[in-house]
């Protein structure tokens, strides 16, 4: 099954989750996308780049291996969504705000709205907001 990636879950593919049932979680959803493919909105790209240079900065990671994970993510099949309406972004704002999300968690959430995907998230008021709004959470029992 296709999924909704979030950041999160991409950065714990190459910043080790220290919690390891999070990591075997983490691998699962490498596994899936290895496997589906994924989802994702168009702020994806930069918030993945934005945890890579964090992490960095927090000398949690290198260049060296950075170039190495940009072209492991460049073998997956992830898909951008655009949000490409006024409506979806109406959406968006009204997932906010009835979910306390950020606009960027809320453009995930409204994507699984969108598509009937799950989502692969480490955000746990994300995850909670998908979870009141009948969304599955990958790694949730079924």
């Amino acid at each position: 099954m296709t999924i909704v990636l979030d950041a999160s879950m991409a950065l714990a593919w190459h910043l080790e989750r220290t919690n390891e049932l999070e990591a075997g979680l983490a691998r699962q959803a490498l596994k899936s996308v290895t496997l589906y493919g994924a989802l994702v909105p168009a702020l994806w790209y930069p918030e993945v780049a934005n945890g890579l240079l964090m992490a960095e900065r927090r000398q949690a990671t290198n260049e060296d291996k950075i170039a190495e994970f940009l072209i492991d993510l460049a073998q997956l099949s992830i898909s951008i969504v655009p949000a490409s309406s006024v409506a979806a972004l109406s959406r968006v704002l009204a997932l906010g705000q009835s979910s306390r999300l950020t606009a960027f968690d809320a453009s995930y959430l409204e994507l699984v709205q969108q598509t009937g995907a799950e989502l692969a998230t480490f955000d746990r008021q994300l995850a909670e907001a998908a979870r009141a709004a009948g969304a599955r959470v990958f790694g949730d029992p079924v």
